[in-house]
């Protein structure tokens, strides 16, 4: 029993996270169709965030990093990942939801619904066997597309082998952080969708927006995300 736990909290809080929705339809036609990312006339000055003024349900409980430490541990790597499922007919249940990384179904799953629906299912350790050929072939086709790797194979390969399986690796007792040179958790105002995009293109790929764009901001304490306005 954690006895230093917060009480869990629920309810509606704001959005925290920012998407550009032109640039996301873009990136999700670049993987699935083998191009470039095609922006027409779109510029970054007319970004916008789809989930500006939004709001979601959210449970939130803060669990102390000494319930996740051994006595003489002041630190230790764990993977993170969760699934949500919803009740059936025929009384078990089914996963409807699996997260891990960020933007792994932006990326890959837009145009492709049967990938997401099984994405959703199964667990991490079998990701690698099950998704990484399509994941490799289609992050190859676009950076074959912008000439920016002398072997773009290869370099799918590589990435796949961050991407999957899909957990969120964390270090327990230190700052979260997910950028460009590595992954670390991920905190609410970690610009996940530049770095994701960026790094499965080989490419920069901007939003044209940050955490500026949120319309509630998160809290710097206990339960974090934004209030609902």
């Amino acid at each position: 029993m954690c006895k230093e736990c917060r009480h869990p909290v629920a309810g509606k809080a704001g959005d925290p996270f920012w998407i550009e929705p032109e640039v996301l339809h873009a990136v999700g036609h670049a993987f699935q169709d083998g191009t470039t990312i095609g922006l027409g006339t779109w510029t970054p000055d007319q970004a916008k965030n789809l989930f500006a003024g939004h709001t979601v349900y959210s449970i939130v409980l803060e669990i102390p990093d000494t319930e996740l430490l051994d006595p003489a541990q002041t630190a230790r790597p764990i993977d993170v990942w969760a699934v949500a499922s919803l009740a059936t007919d025929a009384g078990g249940r089914r996963s409807i939801n699996r997260i891990g990384l960020p933007m792994i179904h932006p990326l890959f799953t837009q145009f492709n619904e049967k990938l997401g629906d099984d994405l959703n299912g199964g667990g991490p350790s079998e990701d690698l066997e099950t998704y990484g050929k399509l994941l490799s072939y289609e992050i190859a086709g676009v950076v074959r597309a912008y000439g920016t790797a002398e072997d773009p194979d290869a370099y799918a390969t590589s990435v796949v082998h961050r991407f999957l399986p899909n957990v969120l690796p964390y270090v327990v007792g230190t700052p979260a952080s997910f950028g460009f040179d590595s992954w670390n958790g991920r905190s609410l105002t970690d610009n996940a969708p530049n770095v994701m995009f960026s790094i499965a293109a080989n490419t920069p790929v901007s939003l044209g927006i940050g955490k500026e764009s949120v319309t509630s901001k998160p809290r710097a304490s206990f339960p974090y995300v934004p209030a609902a306005i």
